[in-house]
């Protein structure tokens, strides 16, 4: 009998808290800072959203500090610290903590995503019923959304992050590990300008 349930699966969301001249300091070199924390705050809004609904376990990880009362104090979600030195560090961490708490699967996105749906995110949790591991490319060459079914430290080491190598480097170690995997469909991050016009957002 498969033991894998809602309750323990776990669904990380790494954010930063939205302040003026932090957030989305690409676009705001174009857009301005006041017009890319707009962005930011859409994307937090539409990152709860679409979560609201998935039946697992919900953990929030702030970038710098946890804030008490925000848009993510709502009931089912937990809300947590980051640490590590690099990206990788960082959420490699949180999978190894929620896994040390026997959760069965463990998945993380961001909140950069805003064509990403609620049966995007499904889909992903069941494909780890039968695969190790689960990817959301980015069309930048990163990804949306990583998940597997036990910890796998690898996933998260040797990876040059936040460049257009990142899911081809993590496909790369998931195979020299011999693991399985599946791919969700390619979307669209907002990071850029063009990537505004690309997810039908406006400012």
């Amino acid at each position: 009998m498969n033991d894998i349930t809602p309750l323990n699966t776990a669904l990380v969301i790494f954010v930063r808290h939205p302040e003026l001249g932090k957030v989305k300091t690409r676009l705001a070199k174009v857009i301005g800072d006041e017009k890319a924390l707009s962005v930011y705050n859409l994307l937090l809004s539409h990152t709860r959203q679409i979560t609201i609904p998935l039946n697992c376990r919900k953990f929030i990880y702030y970038t710098d500090q946890v804030i008490e009362h925000d848009l993510w104090t709502f009931p089912g979600y937990t809300k947590r610290q980051q640490f590590g030195e690099d990206l990788g560090a960082r959420m490699s961490n949180a999978f190894k903590e929620l896994f040390d708490q026997d959760f069965k699967r463990v998945m993380i996105i961001g909140s950069d995503c805003y064509k990403l749906q609620t049966t995007i995110v499904e889909q992903a949790i069941a494909a780890l019923n039968d695969k190790d591991v689960v990817i959301g490319p980015a069309f930048d060459g990163g990804y949306y959304l990583l998940g597997s079914n036990r910890y796998v430290p690898e996933l998260f080491t040797d990876k040059a992050w936040s460049t257009d190598e990142v899911t081809n480097q993590t496909l790369a170690t998931v195979n020299q590990l011999e693991l399985t995997y599946s791919l969700t469909e390619r979307l669209h991050d907002v990071d850029e300008v063009a990537d505004l016009e690309l997810n039908g957002i406006r400012v």
